[in-house]
């Protein structure tokens, strides 16, 4: 059996920047266990794979555009919602399968997420906005971090603010001393050139550091938008590889803009 891997960076028009994604189209699900495999080695932040075929519990699916059930792993396990592996997924759709349509909807385990390409062939995500609520930092994740914090969040990420862009991009953490955490930590701070910045980590769920972490900004876009006093701002992420996101708060949903662009287009054989 032949499957078709598509490696696309997201978040970025310049090659070897962004966040790469594998995006593996189906014909009908995998077994879990084999699609866990197929992330681990592919090795990436997030492997994307979907289907044409909606559950039950998907409901009436949008109108006008094309409808996929998408899922996400990263190389340890399944994970709720991935921004950047959604980008990319759209994109290889938006310009392989479905090139006259401007817009594409998944069914994921966070519900109905859209994409839109606008007419500069950037792509808008639609996610939903992600409540925290201020804590105490944590002393094991802030001394695992290395950071002084100034406040701390917490909600589906793990949020440390700093006071400047400076630290979040000195920060050198010690990963092997990270709480057993099943989701991201998150540094971030005000920036000098952007209206923020942030680092994520995950190594609990097999990704050290993430280059671009679009989950993340559906909770930290409202934070500094509250902050900020304005609903649209221009973010950055200060991994090696790094990337820009365009954010926007509209009702109750974020909007991340970013551009992908293509690596490589492959098959993969699986064993009979």
């Amino acid at each position: 059996m032949e499957v078709l891997l598509h490696q696309i960076d997201a978040f970025t028009d310049a090659p070897f920047s962004g966040n790469p994604a594998a995006v593996m189209p189906l014909s009908s699900w995998l077994p879990d266990e084999l699609l866990q495999k197929l992330a681990e080695e592919n090795n990436l932040a997030e492997t994307a794979f979907y289907t044409s075929h909606l559950p039950p519990e998907a409901g009436v699916p949008p109108d006008d555009r094309p409808v996929f059930h998408l899922r996400w792993f990263s190389p340890a396990a399944e994970v709720a919602m991935c921004g950047h592996a959604t980008l990319a997924t759209a994109a290889q759709i938006l310009e392989d399968t479905h090139p006259g349509a401007d817009m594409v909807s998944f069914f994921t385990r966070s519900g109905w997420l859209h994409v839109e390409r606008t007419d500069d062939d950037e792509y808008v995500l639609d996610l939903p906005v992600v409540d925290s609520v201020e804590i105490e930092p944590s002393p094991a994740l802030v001394a695992a971090l290395g950071v002084t914090p100034v406040r701390a969040f917490t909600g589906a990420d793990e949020v440390i603010v700093l006071a400047t862009e400076a630290e979040v991009r000195a920060a050198r953490p010690t990963l092997g001393a990270f709480p057993k955490l099943p989701r991201c930590a998150v540094i971030t701070a005000r920036g000098d050139e952007f209206d923020f910045v942030s680092r994520v980590f995950a190594p609990g769920i097999g990704v050290p550091e993430d280059p671009v972490t679009g989950s993340a900004h559906a909770l930290l876009v409202p934070l500094w938008a509250k902050e900020i006093g304005r609903n649209t701002l221009l973010a950055r992420q200060l991994s090696r590889r790094g990337g820009t996101l365009r954010c926007e708060i509209v009702g109750d949903r974020v909007l991340l803009a970013g551009r992908c662009r293509r690596y490589l287009d492959g098959v993969v054989t699986l064993p009979d």
